[in-house]
């Protein structure tokens, strides 16, 4: 049996690769770092995680605890070592992003049927081996113009279909084709084609903008101004919260929007995705609307004073020592400088030490209605696959759970079983449903909720028990859809 190739050993390529080994299937993992480094990433490690360092909400019946709660039955590599490395973050599931990607790439390397490759790959075979595309959004330039080579097929078949021409290029906003070899300065459209020009109202370019919020020195933070909290009480209380009374919270809207931005070069247009906004967005919607955001301080009630302050800016611990915390939801695209002057307005950060300011990258994604099905798999290539952030999902346990899921349907693919896709009441099965049937005009990476769920088919009024209810028969079916592919459910 040939080897699957995993095209990426970030969070979907390091869990496909791990997944096919365990179902006896060889793999041979590339990942291009560190022969070629990205703008984000800051080591060779697999699985790398370079904006914040949460996998989002651990409370019971939320839908990011269902999707992990799949995810952890299925026997999720990732999902075990985030256990692992784990910090205090209320009801949240955070992890110190060192520990665990050094964890997760000693693992892979160890697997024995597993062969890593460190180099960049420039050519995908789609009628040779079993290839898992898991490139992440800061794919290299020359794959990209490679995904494009393989999409336009199904472009081109369904441009003649609909009797409208709708090829869609991979090209910059001036509609000149990317050549620089710049990861961060190319958006790939799914149904692509490198040599026809489309018109600019068949044109939606399927990449948007994301953020990383900065990181500060614990000691740096003057802990007489500020306390510990978690929102409602939910969990313990391990988040550094810095209360601002209306005064504070105007003067640094003001300054926050008199900051000067990185200057947006002429072949960008600052597409940003939406549940991932920079502040200084946030911001020019309204005044208050940083106080229905991220700095919103409904629930954190300052026992100083037994009153809720104005606005808060709360502060998440990084790593397992403890010595650094990031600002959580502050990504934002300011000079460096100026981050320095405006954050230091944040009472308990006026003589903060900043490990990390805030950046921004481009996020790339493919047409994944047009071109996927639900296992995954090109519509026009069935021996590729695609996984992770560039399948159009949005956030890590999502990335994680496709790369999962692929693993799952390229191991059936290469043993000549079955592929059956994940139930359609499950997190898996909606998240995939929504990836390959959302409108292709219109497609937007997604996060995984409740929306994107099928509604009972009884209503239930009391929002709590319905999702309890969902996420009951979401596990139901998932059991039995894992044991129907002959995988018994990890229990707990």
């Amino acid at each position: 049996m040939p080897a699957i190739k995993v095209i990426g050993a970030g969070l979907a390529g390091s869990e496909a690769a791990w997944q096919c080994a365990r179902r006896g299937v060889d793999v041979e993992l590339f990942e291009m770092r560190p022969v070629r480094t990205t703008p984000a990433h800051q080591t060779a490690d697999f699985a790398e995680l370079v904006c914040s360092n949460s996998l989002k909400s651990d409370s019971e019946n939320t839908a990011p605890w269902l999707l992990k709660e799949e995810m952890r039955r299925a026997g999720s590599l990732l999902m075990e070592i985030a256990r692992e490395c784990a910090v205090p973050a209320g009801h949240a599931l955070a992890v110190d992003r060192i520990a665990f990607a050094a964890k997760v790439t000693k693992a892979i390397s160890r697997e024995p049927r597993i062969t890593v490759r460190r180099e960049e790959v420039a050519a995908i075979d789609e009628d040779g081996c079993i290839t898992i595309v898991a490139t992440g959004p800061l794919t290299s330039d020359v794959l990209a113009r490679e995904i494009a080579r393989l999409s336009s097929s199904v472009a081109a078949t369904e441009a003649v279909s609909r009797n409208e021409v709708e090829i869609r290029a991979l090209r910059h906003p001036d509609n000149s084709l990317s050549s620089d070899g710049d990861p961060g300065r190319k958006f790939i459209d799914g149904a692509a084609s490198a040599q026809v020009d489309a018109p600019a109202s068949h044109t939606p370019h399927l990449y948007f903008y994301d953020s990383i919020s900065p990181i500060v020195e614990a000691d740096s933070i003057d802990m007489v101004r500020v306390y510990m909290a978690a929102r409602y009480d939910k969990g313990s209380a391990d988040y550094i919260n810095c209360p601002m009374t209306a005064e504070e919270y105007n003067a640094f809207v003001d300054a926050l929007l008199a900051a000067q931005a990185v200057e947006e070069r002429n072949w960008e247009k600052l597409n940003y995705f939406e549940g991932c906004l920079p502040i200084e967005e946030i911001a020019r919607r309204g005044r208050d609307t940083l106080r229905f955001g991220p700095m919103k301080p409904v629930g954190l009630i300052d026992p100083r004073t037994g009153r809720r302050p104005y606005a808060v800016v709360q502060l998440r611990q990084e790593n397992l020592r403890a010595d650094s915390y990031n600002l959580v939801g502050f990504q934002n695209h300011l000079k460096f400088g100026e981050q320095g002057r405006v954050l230091r307005m944040i009472p308990g950060l006026e003589n903060a030490r900043f490990l990390r300011y805030g950046q921004i990258h481009r996020n790339t994604y493919i047409n994944a209605p047009t071109l996927l099905w639900e296992t995954l798999q090109m519509k026009a290539h069935p021996q590729v696959f695609f996984a992770g952030q560039i399948c159009g999902v949005e956030g890590y346990v999502e990335s994680i759970a496709t790369g999962l899921s692929a693993a799952m349907h390229a191991a059936a693919l290469a043993q000549g079983t079955a592929l059956v896709p994940p139930p359609r009441s499950s997190a898996f099965g909606s998240l995939t449903h929504y990836v390959t049937h959302a409108s292709a005009k219109n497609f937007q990476p997604a996060n995984i909720t409740f929306d994107l769920l099928p509604p009972l088919e009884k209503k239930i009024r009391d929002r709590k028990e319905r999702h309890r209810l969902q996420c009951e028969l979401a596990l139901k079916e998932f059991d039995g859809w894992l044991q129907a592919s002959a995988i018994e459910p990890v229990r707990a």
